[in-house]
């Protein structure tokens, strides 16, 4: 029996007329969701009329609605759907296509231009312009007799690390007897804008999901949040491994002038609804520091009320560092410290860290957990500033922890699948069941002979090597404590490398 996930959701086809006086656009397809059965009423994104408009890509810049007539003529919509595990087609017509404004401002506050955003393939082709415009058909073969609107909840009620459903179908209408509605789950990444207009998740979504679901899990049902709007994000060249998702509830305010003229009602949502919770309820977001030292910037974790454990290549510019702390689900509002180095590994050493005093002391500070076993498989997850940087705080990753390696029995070196970018390193590594501390981020992988970065594997110093030299610090003051991480040993060495046999250098 599919999903209430899957129910909601479908694909929606777009094509030209065949027997047209200019060559027909190739059939576009994307997914949508199904919003409500009386009247039937399916929203997608905008941008799959993108090769019908009349005038081209300069429709986009508009600051108000398109009407059918700025589509070209005679086009044929369709939804396509399973009943009762039957694939079925049904008629639509193009009500509006509506530009989401408190979205489109999101966007432009996060993503800066002079980082080279770019969002959907990895070719460059997909017009950005249309990333904050939605669709609104109207369905009348999904008209059903006391139907109502599909469960949904405001994405202002939106915490980090909150799990996520997301629905959508990848090609779109290619194959949908293959990829119609397919599951994928994540956890609220990143928020930003008015009552969370623009929501990132880790969910891993694929090109003609665009126009999908994004489901909270509540105890009452899944309620959707949020519509896929660009299942790639690319910064510069790399891939950052995030969907980014409109809040619905942000499209439905942008589009009440055409659902008014339409003679919709549209039924009041939920202020706030009880989220299905996981983990230990600590709160690693509190933990979690942004890193400044000169022009370079990284993230840090905090382990006292005053100390600060990062990574050497964030803080090697200078003694001095800036110090932005998370607020955190508590009441601590954000706050900067200064902060100056009293430890740094050598470039040789394999452990990559840096110590941090803080001039204060920590508000409310909290100490973190550690752990002491590291568990092959279990779910994890990373805090840090990678990615957006200093925009919208920290962002939340999840994964599993996909390899411990350890050197005469002793782990040296985690591995995770949680996306990590540059700006993650010396953030919390953190267990998704205990909320324990397990390690620091140290760096993701780059191939250097492709150019490529992969952020789905990445590498953490495991706690439990910094716990005893952290411990003889707090005890004694005395930086030296730290010293005997210069002094690894060549297996723990060649872990860090890469590379365990001798040989040309790693690529990696």
């Amino acid at each position: 029996m599919a999903s209430t996930e899957e129910q909601a959701c479908c694909v929606v086809s777009v094509s030209g007329p065949a027997d047209g006086p200019q060559p027909a656009a190739d059939p576009q397809s994307c997914s949508g969701v199904i919003l409500s059965r009386r009247p039937g009423l399916v929203l997608c994104h905008g941008a799959v009329f993108a090769p019908f408009l009349r005038d081209g890509p300069a429709a986009w810049a508009r600051p108000r609605r398109l009407p059918p007539d700025a589509l070209q003529p005679r086009l044929r919509l369709l939804v396509l759907r399973l009943d009762a595990g039957v694939l079925q087609q049904r008629e639509a017509r193009l009500l509006a296509l509506v530009p989401c404004d408190p979205f489109q401002r999101a966007l432009a506050r996060v993503f800066g231009q002079a980082e080279q955003w770019r969002f959907g393939g990895e070719a460059a082709g997909d017009d950005g312009r249309a990333l904050h415009w939605f669709a609104w058909l109207r369905v009348p073969g999904l008209d059903t007799p006391g139907g109502s609107w599909t469960a949904r909840a405001s994405a202002g009620c939106l915490r980090k690390g909150e799990g996520l459903v997301a629905c959508g179908s990848p090609f779109g209408a290619l194959c949908p007897d293959l990829f119609l509605n397919t599951l994928s789950r994540g956890v609220v990444s990143n928020l930003a804008g008015e009552e969370n207009a623009l929501v990132l998740t880790d969910a891993r979504c694929l090109p003609g999901t665009e126009g999908g679901g994004a489901f909270l899990p509540s105890p009452a049902g899944p309620r959707l949040v949020a519509i896929i709007t660009a299942s790639f994000c690319w910064k510069g060249a790399e891939w950052v491994g995030l969907t980014l998702l409109c809040s619905l509830a942000a499209i439905l305010r942008s589009s009440a002038g055409i659902l008014d003229e339409a003679g919709v009602a549209v039924p009041a949502a939920p202020g706030r609804v009880a989220a299905v919770r996981a983990g230990s309820g600590q709160d690693p977001l509190g933990w979690a520091a942004l890193v400044e030292c000169g022009t370079a910037w990284g993230s840090g974790v905090l382990l006292g009320p005053r100390l600060l454990l990062t990574c050497r290549h964030v803080v090697e510019a200078g003694d001095t560092v800036r110090v932005t702390l998370a607020p955190g689900s508590s009441a601590r509002a954000s706050t900067i410290l200064e902060g100056h180095v009293v430890f740094a590994t050598e470039e040789s050493s394999p452990f990559d860290v840096a110590v941090v005093e803080l001039e204060e002391s920590v508000p409310g500070f909290v100490t973190p957990r550690v752990a002491d076993t590291f568990l092959q498989g279990e779910e994890v997850r990373v805090v840090g500033f990678g990615a957006l940087g200093r925009a919208c705080g920290p962002s939340v990753t999840t994964g599993v922890l996909s390899a411990v390696v350890a050197v005469a029995g002793r782990p040296v070196m985690l591995q995770t699948t949680c996306a990590v970018h540059g700006g993650s390193s010396g953030g919390p590594l953190i267990s998704s069941r205990s909320g324990r501390l397990l390690g620091i981020v140290a760096s993701n992988t780059r191939d250097t002979s492709a150019g490529s970065t992969y952020p789905h594997l990445n590498f953490c110093i495991p706690i439990s090597v910094l716990q005893p030299p952290i411990a003889r610090y707090c005890r004694t003051g005395d930086p030296n404590a730290f010293a005997g991480l210069n002094r690894a040993g060549e297996g723990v060495r060649a872990a860090w490398r890469l590379q365990q046999r001798p040989g040309p250098p790693s690529k990696l």
